[in-house]
Parts: C-alpha cells; structure tokens; sequence
C-alpha cells in the first residue's frame, strides 16, 4: 500500500513521518554519503518538506518500508536550487512536470528482480497512478545511470537532462520521464499485480487521519 500525504497535513501524520525521516538518514547519508544532510538526531529533512511536497509512504505492516517525494517543478526544488549543474540549459518548470526526490527503500526490503524490488515497484506504481489521477505525466529524477535504461523498459520515455557527475559516494543524471497508460500497464505486469497502490489521505483524499491505523 502507497499512502500518499500532502506537506499541509503533515502535522497529523507524525508517525509516517518520524519513520520516513529516519529511513532517508540511513539511506542518503549513512549508505550514500550525503554528508551535508547529516544530523546526530538521525533524522533527515530539508528546505523542500513544506505544505507543497507531496510524500509517498510504502507501508507493511505498520512500517514505513519505502518512501518517496514528490516536488513541484513551478517552485525551488532539488535540480533548479540544489544541483543545478546536473542540467544542461533551464530546468523543465509545468504545472505537469514534477520532480521525484527522495526515493528509497529499507535494506530489509530489497528483494526482487532486475534491481527493483517489491516495495520499490510498488513506489513506482504508486507515483504513475498519482500522476496520472492528478493531471501530471512527467517526472524529474535524480538517479544512477543504469535506473535510465530499467525506466525504459517499464515503458517510461526517459531523457537526461544533462550529464552524470558525482553526488556523495555515487554518479548521479538528471533525467526527465513521461508515463501513461502504457507505462502502469508495464509496471503492474513487471509486478505481477494488477490492483491499484494508492490511497489518498488528508486533504489529497476524503479519508481522515484518523481513520489510518499505522
């Protein structure tokens, strides 16, 4: 289950939040040496977890397992602000265009095939759905250069935006992926899953905090 939660309501999802914070910390700075984001709370946040960000949360069980952020292109994000040099010419900016950050999954969980794991084709599916429910059909990703060729055979159309440079202890491109139809149909296939993954919570849904009981 992908349950997506907009920035705005993030006060009353402290439980989702607390565990995502700390999965990023062991991702991006103990795993990948993001040493800038390093914080002795263990505990990883930035400028851009305001009420505009939209965050993903795998959960199973009651753990958040895999997480996601989603960041809209018509404000500061990470490649316009932050990694500028990833670009080559002015960063893509459309009300359709979103930027994917913070994607990662709990070391426990990485099963799968082709390096995708379970959780991580859920988040996958999860960003294609809320895309395609919510008028977006673009995405910008930060990522290795081999995502660009398994992006490509999920059916994504994938263009770098510039070249690769190394970010951390990893080299990292800046690339734009469109999606629709085709491409959820590839993902759910890869999945062996054809239900949907997304659920609505807070003010992006009609369901209430309340009512999630993680």
């Amino acid at each position: 289950m992908i349950i997506a939660v907009s920035g705005a309501d993030q006060a009353e999802f402290p439980h989702l939040f607390e565990q995502s914070s700390r999965l990023r910390h062991q991702v991006f700075v103990e795993e990948m040496g993001w040493e800038d984001l390093r914080r002795a709370d263990g505990r990883e946040f930035d400028q851009f977890d305001d009420e505009h960000a939209v965050h993903h949360f795998c959960v199973r069980d009651g753990a958040v397992v895999g997480y996601q952020r989603m960041l809209p292109t018509t404000r500061p994000n990470l490649l316009s602000s932050v990694f500028p040099e990833l670009c080559e010419g002015t960063p893509p900016c459309s009300d359709r265009i979103w930027e994917l950050t913070r994607y990662c999954v709990a070391p426990e969980h990485r099963d799968g095939r082709r390096g995708v794991s379970t959780a991580g084709s859920e988040l996958i599916a999860g960003f294609v759905e809320w895309g395609m429910s919510s008028g977006i059909d673009n995405v910008i990703i930060e990522f290795e250069p081999m995502w660009v060729l398994r992006a490509m055979q999920l059916q994504f159309l994938a263009r770098p935006l510039g070249f690769q440079r190394k970010i951390g202890n990893q080299q990292i491109v800046a690339t734009q992926v469109s999606f629709g139809q085709r491409t959820i149909d590839a993902i759910r296939a890869f999945r062996g899953a054809h239900a949907p993954v997304l659920e609505l919570w807070g003010r992006l849904g009609e369901a209430t905090p309340q009512a999630l009981a993680v």
